[in-house]
């Protein structure tokens, strides 16, 4: 096993999401272990009531694990992978139509800069605005692929997929 890679799925989803279970399958054909996460209770309190209990719960099973991690995120679940890559040491970061803020959240987006990163977000995202990550990806120098989807980034799984497998292969 090359390590483990825990998988966060966004609010309104489930830990059998279309993407997160995609991703978990591209993980486990390379050899690594894969733990989707259930932040279900969570989101029942709403985006920015969410936000504590889910990054607790991604707190513990990064606790759980016997070397940093890989997490994967997907909107909300990007966003809290991020700020629990500021807690805890990971292996690196997969993040999906990441919101630059969650009303009403006092958490602020931020990464460390010395964690294997790449920003993937749709150029027709409705609910988490390209500006907004566009300028955050800038701002620290990360990679951000664009590509022409909206929030669901539904018509391009393949694509992700594939970004995904040369993203893990860049961490063996």
């Amino acid at each position: 096993m090359r390590g483990t890679i825990l998988l966060s799925h966004g609010a309104d989803s489930s830990p059998d999401a279309t993407k997160v279970s995609a991703l978990a399958a591209v993980a486990e054909a390379r050899g690594w272990r894969t733990h989707r996460l259930d932040y279900r209770k969570d989101d029942a309190r709403g985006y920015a009531g969410s936000v504590a209990p889910r990054l607790a719960r991604l707190r513990a099973a990064i606790g759980g694990c016997e070397a940093p991690p890989v997490l994967v995120g997907s909107s909300m679940g990007a966003f809290v992978s991020a700020l629990a890559s500021l807690e805890h040491p990971v292996a690196g970061l997969f993040l999906l139509a990441m919101p630059g803020a969650i009303p009403g959240s006092d958490n602020a987006l931020d990464l460390r800069r010395d964690v294997p990163t790449l920003l993937i977000h749709g150029w027709r995202d409705e609910l988490c605005p390209l500006a907004a990550i566009r300028a955050f990806a800038g701002h620290r120098r990360l990679p951000l692929l664009v590509l022409d989807d909206d929030h669901r980034l539904g018509a391009s799984l393949p694509a992700i997929e594939r970004q995904f497998a040369l993203f893990l292969d860049t961490l063996a």
